[in-house]
């Protein structure tokens, strides 16, 4: 058998349902395994023309997934080429952390958000005893099962850490979520930023809503310091060597409890502990999560009882040849015939959750039923805000 009918072959076993979502680098479906009956989440990545080579993107997603087995970091079941594309079958996801915390139907008690908040730091704590630092933690990266078990996704900005020398990228992260030392163009840095990014959503949790929303990185650094205090150099001895280094007007700490004033001391306790300025001087995950904030009482939330946004009613496939075998429903004007003795699956039909516009993700989210002449919605229905949502920060790839 040649590599192409392999190729062919290993296709042919994944029945596409609807498109999940598309950005820059290609696009989400939804799909069927017809091996196992089992829905799954296939991203086709464009490798583009051959003078350009090959997506080290995505490779080096591949090969860190491959690493990175964890109950709470996402599972990629199977990578293979197709028509010159790359496609990455993952674990099928019902919705993501952002969809929860935006929906106004959802009540988060303490419990639940300690449950939340303790399962991305598990996935974030396996990813550092492995020496992997995420660099694109936020709320929509942290996806969530029909069990309710929280992964961490999109490890595409995903980078092996620990050499003392090795330069980064500071232009990682959605900009709410990066660290002060990220801001101010730091090239040299640790599992700090993380924690830093973890702290953020965990703030957003308890707000339902993100804390620091700058509109560029000296507005960003201007809410942080409006937010926690301009820091003092006996505070952070680095930060006047940094390269991007300027001088703020000193701006005292406002009491904690006036940002969280429904956040018990325990939660302000370790809140204080991960927005500490001095990456150095931060606490790691691996603390955190031994942090008296998780063993007081509420205790967190079975994974299982955690509120999720409602399910949609399910749409049903009943067009199609059942000696045939289902028909490909996306993308349009394109469908070929698999394994006839597989029919009659059902599913739900998911909204997109629109990429953002600094990473050119995509997301898998529950939604409303959409067709296939349809427009596909938004995952998120911010009507119920009375407004648009907020424009998002732009990043680049890099190394």
């Amino acid at each position: 058998m040649t590599e192409l009918d392999l190729s062919k072959k290993v296709a042919d076993r994944y029945l596409k349902r609807e498109v999940l979502g598309e950005g820059t680098y290609g696009v989400v479906y939804k799909a069927i395994d017809t091996k196992t009956g089992q829905k799954v989440a296939i991203k086709k990545i464009r490798l583009g023309r051959q003078k350009e080579g090959v997506n080290f993107t995505a490779l080096r997603e591949i090969k860190l997934l491959k690493e990175l087995k964890d109950p709470n970091i996402i599972e990629l079941i199977d990578a293979f080429p197709h028509k010159g594309n790359l496609h990455l079958v993952f674990e099928f996801m019902e919705t993501d952390l952002e969809a929860v915390i935006r929906d106004r139907n959802i009540f988060l008690s303490p419990a639940d958000i300690k449950s939340y908040l303790q399962m991305t730091l598990k996935g974030l704590a396996f990813c550092h005893k492995k020496w992997v630092l995420h660099r694109d933690m936020k709320p929509n990266n942290l996806l969530i099962g029909s069990n309710g078990q929280l992964k961490l996704a999109d490890f595409g900005l995903a980078r092996i850490f620990g050499s003392p020398d090795r330069k980064f990228t500071h232009q990682v992260f959605a900009r709410w979520y990066r660290a002060p030392e990220l801001l101010f163009g730091t090239k040299q840095y640790g599992s700090g930023v993380d924690v830093w990014a973890a702290a953020c959503i965990f703030a957003e949790l308890l707000l339902r809503r993100p804390l620091l929303q700058g509109s560029s990185d000296i507005d960003q650094l201007g809410k942080i310091f409006a937010a926690f205090g301009t820091p003092k150099p006996s505070q952070w001895p680095d930060m006047l060597y940094l390269p991007d280094y300027v001088e703020y007007q000193h701006v005292p700490a406002p009491p904690q409890r006036s940002l969280f004033p429904m956040a018990s001391e325990d939660a302000l306790d370790l809140l204080s502990k991960m927005f500490t300025y001095d990456p150095k001087a931060r606490i790691s995950v691996q603390q955190a999560l031994e942090h008296r904030y998780f063993s007081s009482a509420p205790l967190a939330t079975d994974p299982d009882k955690l509120p999720r946004p409602a399910p949609k009613r399910e749409s049903r496939v009943s067009d199609f040849n059942s000696h045939d075998g289902p028909t490909v429903l996306s993308p349009p004007r394109k469908s070929r015939r698999v394994m006839p003795e597989r029919e009659g699956f059902e599913g739900n039909a998911y909204q997109v959750d629109k990429n953002d516009d600094h990473i050119g993700e995509m997301r898998q989210a529950a939604g409303d039923n959409t067709s296939r002449n349809e427009p596909v919605p938004m995952s998120i229905d911010f009507s119920i805000f009375g407004a648009k949502p907020p424009n998002r920060p732009t990043i680049n790839r890099s190394i």
